[in-house]
């Protein structure tokens, strides 16, 4: 079980997690809707040279991938959020060994359900 400093740091490195998720979510819904209002003024939809169609068709793919992950991301972070809030004597132990996680893993992975020995993040 976490002791007071040490739920002290997670609830703040899982909000600090939570913002910087968010702060990516906003920045890939600001560039879609520059990229939106771009392409409305473009007068005509050939790039300067084919390669780059296919630069900016993989950029647009890397950012919904990346996005995706974010969203996934933030999931994760905001369950734990609930599991630190409803059920605090059981936040930090691990899911699948019954054994506390060790602080320097929830410190990098404040969402994280297990510990390295269970095999799984």
């Amino acid at each position: 079980m976490l002791n007071e400093d040490e739920r002290a740091r997670i609830e703040a490195r899982l909000h600090e997690e939570r913002d910087r998720v968010m702060k990516t979510l906003r920045r890939f819904e600001d560039s879609r809707d520059s990229s939106t209002a771009e392409a409305a003024g473009d007068i005509s939809e050939y790039p300067f040279h084919v390669a780059d169609r296919g630069t900016d068709s993989y950029d647009q793919e890397m950012d919904v991938v990346l996005a995706q992950r974010a969203s996934r991301e933030l999931e994760e972070i905001d369950e734990a959020l609930r599991r630190f809030y409803e059920h605090p004597d059981q936040f930090g132990i691990c899911e699948n060994t019954g054994k506390p996680i060790p602080m320097e893993r929830l410190d990098l992975i404040p969402w994280t359900r297990t510990c390295i020995e269970a095999g799984v993040a």
